[in-house]
């Protein structure tokens, strides 16, 4: 079964769908076809983009015209009678051909989609194109009988007895492919096919500075060993399809659940009047979305704020008054919230669309409250959920459906499995360390699950544990390490120190002033001054570092943490949270031992009994405290 993206829906017209549907069922599952999604930059939209590895790409119109709407038609237009009077349109041949055209010269300026030299079309598309015509309310028989193949050839068209639900899957697959002027043998790899992807669909770029980097106009024409890295069919297909309503995403460290809520934030920002507001948790991350939306040029529209400093914003704008500093600030500032939504001195149904990122940290109450600022007549609602990253342990085991809170997702629930974040070396590491944490279990269709990533199999140097005599050396070992990565070219913006406690960060702090490293520390409170793309190591806590991600990070004092048995849980999901931040390489200190060094430490004796080729981690040895 071929894959529709983004799935056929009810924006499409009865033909286009009929026509989907045949293609979904007559296709095999090696076929992608894209139907009414924009192209490039100048988002033009064919009705029906099909392509196959062994084939090549095709382009279709598809039109519901009948017989006796057809006044005249010529090689360049048609005349069509309409219940709005005659009605001049361009040939659907004509169009479907500048379509293929332009996708053609778009893909041909990458030498990786070239064929290679010797190929009977060296410098050429390295694979067929084509492109065609569906009729879905006109016969072979009713076609030939008028003479319609003078303005549209006939072995360009697939007519409506020609897609019906018996129709032999061979003989519409040999209507699809007689269309095509030149054929020749090809062989697309899965390489060569997110090239095509990244070429003609420039919003499900990934982007190897931020999410909503705007890619320049150069990049359109990358060198022939440039990284294209875009959605996978899963997160394409489902952030093209996230329809109307309120949806809920369970998706796995690293599966792309913030980059699903950036394009669906760029959509319903196109179409929506009210603001739409994007909230989270952790302070850290609010700036960083907040800092790409403004460089998208979306901050008229789209409010990002951490959830404590949105309801501070709230009671400031209604001239509520806030609670006073003390104990229990946040729980009464919340209060304070809810407490004058229902009196009705804040207004509910603010917003066009709400999405919630990192959902696991938000308490019942908080999530509640959120649902009552959707505008009804929109309902538009994302929240995007990881339960194995959940750890606020008073909140976690505040055990609640997603109905209890308002949030209808039954039947519009998507689990996102594989993490492309990590390397498989560290992912592994972290599995390893957060054993027993995270254990895989299905909630059912309002439940929140917990789910266990899957590697995408993307490999690098394995994580090393340093064994320091004290935290001040654990400091000055990051340090050395830091400035080794800095020598072979790293930008000291890709890296990040991460610790459980603040006397741990005291030491790094005192460590890199001595190395003159540049570093900026996160402190609490700072959230809006936290600078994304500023020069620096960033040093901040665990618990500040969920949701962001960097290229190098070192986790320390991990000999300190779970000090107390009751603790190792907790402990052991902090750490699993940490080692997930680091995309391409990890380094972990310790100065005294504790369960998670003692469990390196087993795994190390393992590894040398099965050989070095399978040791799951290297570690550097020093010597204990």
């Amino acid at each position: 079964m071929a894959k529709i993206i983004p799935g056929i829906g009810s924006s499409v017209t009865p033909g286009e769908r009929r026509f989907g549907q045949r293609l979904e069922a007559l296709l095999e599952d090696d076929y992608l076809c894209w139907c009414n999604v924009p192209v490039g930059r100048r988002y033009q939209r064919p009705d029906f983009i099909v392509l196959h590895p062994r084939r090549g790409l095709l382009v279709l119109e598809v039109k519901d015209w009948k017989l006796q709407t057809i006044q005249s038609i010529t090689r360049n237009s048609v005349t069509l009678l309409t219940q709005r009077g005659l009605v001049h349109e361009g040939n659907p041949i004509e169009q479907a051909r500048q379509y293929a055209i332009g996708i053609k010269e778009l893909l041909e300026r990458d030498r990786q989609l070239q064929a290679p030299a010797g190929h009977p079309y060296q410098g050429k598309l390295a694979f067929p194109y084509g492109f065609g015509v569906v009729l879905t309310e006109i016969t072979r028989k009713q076609f030939d009988s008028v003479d319609l193949g003078e303005a549209i050839p006939g072995h360009l068209v697939i007519c409506k007895d020609e897609m019906t639900e018996s129709v032999d899957p061979e003989a519409f697959q040999k209507r699809l492919w007689d269309m095509f002027a030149v054929r020749f043998d090809c062989l697309l790899t899965m390489p060569q096919i997110d090239r095509v992807r990244w070429h003609l669909f420039p919003e499900i770029r990934i982007s190897q500075k931020g999410l909503f980097d705007t890619p320049s106009e150069s990049a359109d024409v990358p060198s022939s060993d440039a990284l294209m890295r875009v959605m996978d069919l899963q997160q394409e297909q489902l952030a093209r399809s996230l329809g109307e309503g309120h949806r809920v995403i369970h998706g796995a460290a690293g599966s792309g659940k913030t980059l699903i809520l950036g394009y669906r934030c760029q959509r319903l920002a196109e179409t929506l009047s009210k603001p739409i507001l994007v909230l989270c948790f952790n302070v850290a991350l609010a700036s960083k979305l907040e800092h790409m939306i403004a460089e998208r040029g979306l901050s008229d529209r789209v409010t990002v704020r951490h959830f404590h400093g949105w309801c501070s914003d709230q009671l400031k704008l209604y001239h509520v008054k806030k609670p006073a500093d003390g104990p229990d600030y946040f729980d009464r500032l919340v209060s304070a919230v809810i407490d004058a939504v229902e009196r009705g001195h804040i207004p509910r149904a603010q917003y066009g669309a709400v999405l919630i990122d990192e959902g696991h940290d938000f308490a019942p109450e908080w999530l509640r409250l959120i649902v009552q600022m959707v505008d009804p007549e929109t309902n538009s609602l994302l929240l995007l959920y990881d339960d194995a990253q959940s750890i606020y342990s008073k909140r976690r085991t505040r055990k609640f459906s997603l109905k209890s809170v308002g949030i209808q997702a039954q039947g519009r629930t998507t689990i996102l499995r594989v993490n492309y974040r990590n390397t498989n070396e560290i992912l592994d590491c972290a599995f390893r360390v957060a054993d027993g944490v995270i254990r895989p279990e299905d909630a059912g269709d309002d439940g929140i699950p917990v789910i266990k990533p899957e590697m995408a199999g993307r490999h690098g140097p394995r994580p090393k544990l340093i064994r320091a005599r004290s935290i001040p050396d654990e400091a000055r070992e990051i340090a050395e390490h830091l400035a080794r990565f800095k020598s072979e070219g790293r930008p000291w913006r890709d890296m990040a120190v991460l610790y459980h406690a603040n006397f741990v960060g005291d030491e790094i702090v005192a460590a890199f002033q001595r190395a003159n490293i540049p570093f900026e520390r996160l402190e609490k409170g700072d959230s809006r001054k936290y600078r994304v793309a500023e020069e620096s190591v960033k040093l901040m806590t665990i618990y500040q570092s969920k949701g962001l991600e960097f290229p190098v990070v070192a986790v320390a004092g991990v000999g300190h943490m779970a000090h107390r048995p009751e603790l190792e849980e907790e402990d052991a999901r902090l750490l699993y949270v940490a080692m997930t931040r680091a995309t391409e390489a990890l380094i972990l200190t310790a100065s005294k031992n504790s369960v998670f060094v003692r469990k390196w430490a087993e795994w190390e004796e393992a590894a040398k009994h099965c050989g070095e080729s399978r040791a799951p981690m290297s570690t550097q040895n020093r010597i204990f405290g």
